[in-house]
């Protein structure tokens, strides 16, 4: 794997922006918008609720001037479990809303009590019925604050969303410090939100009376980038990726130089060149941001087992995120789980194999492991990779692997991609 790519923009950025226009009313233009199913299924809600939305390219336009409805109706919330972040700018725009559970990829629970708990600081009551929950402001929302009892990514992005048109200062202790949080934290600022502390554990809003609309451009995405920078360490390559923020690579790059890769960070861009021989990697644990995230978990996995010697894995955000596993056993790996820990003894070569995507980047990793093995492999259920990665199959061609995406019939007539 040989070549340059430009690095897609940030799926977790995205989302939570597009549902952040909710709060707008106006025509707001958000560029480098990455095309993947996951922004399709948003962009669907955001209809629901009667916005204007128009998409071009890698740029979508939002126009909430007419946000009538406040509900999200059950077949839009399945399709991601990400939808809940919608519930922070529906109440902050029309005082209440009408949620049921969220769907998505199957790694285990995500319980949105902390949503909850929070959203419910705000004066806001919750009716929970026939897996129904309904929410209404009885009172117009002021700030409060509020204490996380574990870094939600989701809960703080849905906290700052109500906070930043409620009356007066909110402050979140032990707040999420991922990128894309400052990235949302910087378009509402753009709008004429008032949010600082982003990246630093504590955030502080101070609640303006309205946001205007802007045209803001999302960061890239990071995950997308270290995912290439596995694949080109798993097959002996060299990729130079543009469009990207190294110091948010930052928490990977260590666990890929150990493994033996040479990489280069210029202004804008990375470079990772991979070793004759991948080494092992004593142990990576994953962590809430600036640690070493969870969402490269599966793709380093499929890299490990490629490395000489014994690599430990140990997962600590989500308790069923090894489903990846038992696919990756078939092209030959060694992996032993026990509990959250995954013990992968390095193998000479993996072989090709027809494996099952269970989950976005479980789904990744099996590319991976495709584009490393002897033979022809087929990854079916692609779906969930869809959901993350803007023409995956596009991209590695460009930089020099052999890999097709087809749609083939099921045997209920419908259709099915591999």
């Amino acid at each position: 794997m040989y070549g340059e790519t430009s690095v897609q923009g940030s799926k977790n950025s995205i989302l939570p922006i597009l549902a952040a226009t909710v709060l707008i009313r106006g025509q707001t233009v958000i560029t480098n918008c990455p095309r993947i199913t996951d922004v399709d299924a948003t962009l669907k809600i955001l209809r629901h609720l009667g916005c204007v939305v128009t998409r071009e390219g890698n740029t979508v336009t939002v126009d909430s001037t007419d946000v009538n409805k406040y509900d999200i109706p059950e077949d839009l919330m399945r399709e991601m479990r990400s939808s809940v972040m919608f519930l922070g700018a529906i109440i902050g725009r029309t005082g209440k809303a009408s949620l049921s559970t969220p769907g998505g990829c199957e790694i285990g629970l995500r319980p949105i009590d902390l949503h909850l708990d929070a959203i419910q600081r705000f004066g806001v009551n919750i009716r929970e019925e026939f897996a129904k929950i309904e929410f209404e402001a009885m009172k117009p929302l002021e700030g409060v604050n509020i204490a996380l009892s574990f870094p939600s990514v989701g809960a703080t992005e849905n906290i700052i969303l109500t906070a930043c048109t409620a009356k007066g200062t909110t402050v979140i202790t032990n707040a999420a410090r991922e990128p894309e949080i400052s990235d949302l934290a910087d378009f509402l600022n753009s709008c004429g939100a008032r949010i600082s502390g982003t990246g630093e554990g504590t955030v502080v809003i101070e609640g303006v009376k309205e946001l205007h609309p802007v045209q803001y451009r999302v960061i890239p995405d990071r995950i997308v980038a270290a995912t290439y920078m596995a694949a080109a360490a798993m097959t002996h390559g060299k990729v130079r990726l543009t469009n990207v923020i190294p110091s948010h690579i930052a928490p990977v790059i260590p666990v890929f130089e150990e493994a033996g890769c040479d990489i280069s960070i210029s202004q804008g861009s990375i470079t990772l060149t991979a070793p004759p021989c991948l080494r092992s990697i004593k142990t990576i644990r994953t962590m809430p941001y600036p640690g070493f995230p969870t969402d490269m978990q599966a793709q380093i996995m499929a890299m490990t087992t490629l490395c000489h010697g014994t690599s430990v894995i140990i997962e600590t955000i989500f308790e069923s995120r090894y489903k990846h596993v038992s696919e990756l056993l078939r092209f030959g790996a060694k992996i032993r789980v026990d509990g959250r820990m995954a013990v992968i003894e390095g193998v000479g070569s993996l072989t090709a194999a027809k494996v099952i995507a269970s989950d976005l980047r479980g789904g990744a990793a099996l590319v991976l492991a495709g584009l490393a093995a002897q033979g022809t492999t087929t990854v079916e259920n692609i779906k969930y990779i869809l959901r993350g990665y803007e023409n995956m199959s596009g991209v590695l061609t460009s930089l020099g692997c052999d890999i097709m995406k087809e749609e083939r019939n099921t045997a209920d007539g419908g259709k099915e991609n591999s």
